[in-house]
């Protein structure tokens, strides 16, 4: 049963879809603590894996004492060792997230939302960060659908400042979060500074990485024309420009081309690269992207 979520996030069928979907990690590593993932390394969870002769230091605890009666020999019981998965979710609040129909920021927020449902109700350990010039809010390490709550209150709540910097942002969770898990990125990736130094230090780790760019629909094809005076939302620069087709046609060939070059490098470097408009709904994303590229099963 779905947990009570603002419904400008998730709606409630939606969300019965999510109960049915779960996060899948190619390098499954041990947490903090033991998770509900069980993998194949030995460890002491509930389920009985094998034996192997004691050494003296080993547990006594793990001693199996009916074999001992039967074969008067020692061995230690091994069994399967549950292991977290942690799952967090990079949501670019800088200026430029702040603009758009439908609005980018919302759009973000509701895939993050949808993710994060999915780790909950699974038991994996969820995290969302927001950044801009660097990391901003947080909520780290919540656990259980119970929590959804806190979410969605966190993800209601976004505020949008600043100019986006990727670079500081890659330096400072990776830092952080020295341990393996699923790392998604949502922006539009439009810096001045560009991406690679921040994805760099996320690929430092071992992380599970996903880039989701999005972009409005004015952003793709834009339909000003006419002489316009254009302001960057981020740091306010300003151009005059006289929007005409051919000006037109020459700035959708460079958001093109920027697009897919950055599609390639995140490719190059085993990124996980998807791109959305905010015209498309956004569970499609979830329910159809995210199962083609590996993210949900």
């Amino acid at each position: 049963m779905a947990a009570t979520v603002d419904t400008e996030l998730l709606d409630p069928e939606f969300m019965n879809k999510l109960d049915q979907l779960a996060l899948v990690s190619k390098r499954i590593l041990a947490g903090k603590m033991r998770g509900e993932r069980i993998t194949k390394r030995r460890g002491e969870s509930v389920e009985f894996a094998d034996y192997r002769n004691y050494v003296v230091g080993d547990d006594l605890r793990f001693l199996d004492w009916n074999v001992y009666a039967r074969l008067d020999q020692l061995f230690i019981k091994l069994f399967l060792q549950e292991e977290d998965l942690h799952v967090s979710v990079l949501i670019d609040v800088s200026k430029s997230m702040d603009w758009g129909t439908p609005h980018k920021g919302l759009y973000a927020a509701r895939v993050a939302a949808a993710v994060a449902y999915i780790g909950l109700v699974n038991f994996d350990r969820v995290s969302i960060y927001t950044y801009a010039d660097g990391l901003q809010g947080e909520l780290a390490g919540v656990r259980g659908r119970r929590l959804m709550f806190r979410v969605a209150e966190f993800l209601t709540n976004l505020t949008y400042e600043s100019a986006g910097r990727l670079s500081s942002t890659g330096k400072q969770f990776a830092v952080r979060h020295p341990q393996p898990g699923i790392v998604l990125v949502i922006s539009d990736f439009l810096e001045k500074e560009g991406y690679e130094e921040g994805l760099k230090f996320l690929l430092s780790r071992k992380y599970d990485l996903y880039a989701l760019q999005v972009l409005s629909a004015e952003e793709i094809n834009p339909r000003f024309v006419g002489d316009l005076s254009l302001t960057d939302v981020e740091d306010g620069d300003i151009a005059e420009v006289t929007a005409g087709r051919a000006v037109i046609d020459r700035y959708k060939r460079t958001v093109k081309a920027y697009c897919s070059q950055f599609r390639d490098y995140c490719t190059r470097r085993g990124i996980s690269y998807m791109f959305t408009s905010t015209e498309i709904p956004f569970d499609r994303i979830v329910l159809s992207y995210f199962r083609k590229r590996g993210l949900l099963k």
